[in-house]
């Protein structure tokens, strides 16, 4: 039995393009779109490389089969309707038909299966993860692609974006070595706008799909991807029109407010929600004293966050209530919070076995607004009665460091694709915790209890029972404080009003710009 979740390519155009073209006027065809990116990307081959920037440009490039609304609902993109089974372990996706890649080629199911279960199978390490969880990939034609799994997995549904799962031509890659195959440096793929040149240090500039196939999209004419390196430069050439898109985290916080003041000006938090990017401090739970419980809550409770946000991140974002961020599934909004207490921090931390050693906070080399942030944490820490050393690193020297746990605390944030099981547990889970990488369970927490539930709420086919099983968790993490957790971290993408609809799902400026249209009145 399959329960049918369908619908169709009429109704999503509808629903991402008529409400939002309805308060905004009819749209209009024609134009040029300038944005900011980032840093620059290392490269356009998102199967290749997954970087933000990357993820950022390659979206107009590169699909998958679904898209993700505000509240995580999936959408049709290349598959137009999907089955799920009733135990959860069969997922079957209806392609789209017609659809060609840039070089003029047709997409089909074979293309879906080389991309998912051959390439990003060796170039992916979050789709290899996922992979795990699937016994077979069937092709019954062209159009047709059918995933058996070994067992339920509740996230599975939730892994078919443009970042996670691109759709590569498999004509053109298959027997070659992806890594330094040409066509790295022409991408190609199904989306809106198709690439044409990249001017190192100073642009990447795409022109529209003209066989792209939803009928009238995209509406303008070219995008042009403007590499700008200095925070304020980026400022004065949104100031100056150089710019029409400013994306999440391309000025300082501390210009937003006199940015967002100007004439013609719009702001949105929208479009991170598949993302929920979320910022926290590690503690290396290897030195002492950190590894005392009344250490941690001492400083847990001695961070002022609600002044971080006001006043660091001009109101942006949210105070995060502990391992999983409120835009991500299963978050347990009644999970206890540790809040600001800087008196009963002094007594836990007298009660602890703290001895005036110098703690080594490292800071995260990403602008002006995290370094005032280390300085904020020194000085909340310090007041206290601890004594901090703020140790200073570049983007090399971070990675470095937290890869060798060569700190007592550290600043990071990182994103939560949606569901626990795709974002969160990774920074939690015991045998997840092999020095080496900054990305994954750098406080080496250990909790073999939680080690077996996070495995179990992976495989649970019911939302209900991963909801319970996930609130288990996050009460259970927030009780042992492994992280001292910040924020839930607000990039607002700013643009001038004429630019109409330029975040319309879960992924922001990342998801293409198929639906943007200049009002050029």
């Amino acid at each position: 039995m399959f329960k049918p979740m369908k619908l169709a390519v009429a109704a999503l155009a509808l629903v991402l393009a008529g409400p939002l073209a309805a308060q905004d006027g009819e749209p209009q065809s024609g134009g040029t779109l300038n944005v900011v990116v980032q840093p620059e990307p290392p490269s356009l081959m998102i199967g290749l490389i997954q970087n933000g920037p990357t993820q950022m440009v390659a979206g107009d490039i590169y699909e998958s089969f679904l898209r993700y609304n505000f509240d995580l609902t999936p959408e049709p993109q290349l598959a137009e309707s999907w089955e799920i089974s009733d135990d959860g372990k069969t997922y079957t996706f209806h392609l789209r038909e017609g659809v060609v890649f840039h070089d003029g080629e047709p997409f089909t199911s074979e293309d879906a299966k080389f991309s998912i279960d051959v390439f990003l199978r060796e170039t992916h390490s979050r789709m290899r993860t996922y992979l795990e969880h699937v016994e077979s990939i069937e092709t019954p034609d062209d159009h047709t692609i059918v995933f058996n799994l070994k067992n339920p997995f509740g996230p599975f549904l939730g892994i078919f974006e443009t970042g996670t799962a691109p759709m590569l031509p498999k004509h053109i890659y298959e027997g070659t070595d992806f890594a330094n195959n040409p066509a790295n440096n022409t991408p190609i793929g199904t989306g809106p706008f198709k690439f044409d040149e990249w001017v190192k240090g100073s642009y990447i500039h795409f022109v529209k799909n003209e066989d792209y196939y939803m009928d009238g999209l995209p509406y303008v004419d070219e995008v042009y991807y403007h590499i700008i390196p200095d925070a304020a430069s980026r400022a004065v050439a949104y100031e100056t029109g150089k710019v029409d898109v400013l994306s999440g985290g391309s000025i300082e916080n501390f210009d937003v407010p006199r940015v967002r003041e100007m004439d013609n000006t719009c702001v949105t938090e929208k479009g991170f929600e598949y993302f929920g990017p979320h910022s926290w401090i590690w503690i290396n739970l290897n030195n002492k004293p950190l590894d005392d419980l009344k250490v941690r809550q001492a400083m847990m409770h001695a961070l002022d966050r609600q002044f971080a946000r006001d006043a660091l991140w001009n109101g942006l974002g949210k105070v995060a209530t502990g391992p999983v961020s409120s835009a991500t599934k299963f978050y347990a909004e009644d999970t206890p919070d540790i809040g600001y207490d800087p008196e009963k921090a002094k007594a836990l931390l007298e009660e602890s076995s703290y001895d005036g050693e110098t703690i080594r906070l490292l800071g995260l080399p990403y602008g002006e607004t995290w370094q005032r942030w280390a300085e904020a944490v020194k000085q909340n820490l310090t007041e206290i009665g601890m004594s901090v050393e703020i140790v200073p690193s570049d983007v090399a020297g971070w990675n470095q460091k937290v890869s060798d746990r060569d700190f007592d605390l550290a600043f990071t944030y990182l994103y939560q694709y949606g569901d626990p099981a795709l974002g969160v547990s990774r920074s939690y889970m015991g045998d997840n915790a092999e020095p080496g990488s900054p990305w994954n369970n750098v406080a080496n927490y250990q909790n073999p209890e939680l080690d077996k539930l996070w495995d179990e709420a992976a495989l649970m086919a019911d939302p209900e029972e991963r909801r319970a099983a996930y609130k288990t968790i996050q009460d259970q993490i927030v009780s042992d404080v492994p992280n001292l957790w910040l924020l839930e971290l607000g990039f607002p993408t700013i643009y001038r009003c004429n630019i109409k609809n330029p975040v319309n799902t879960a992924f922001g400026v990342n998801d293409g710009f198929r639906f943007v249209w200049i009002d050029q009145k």
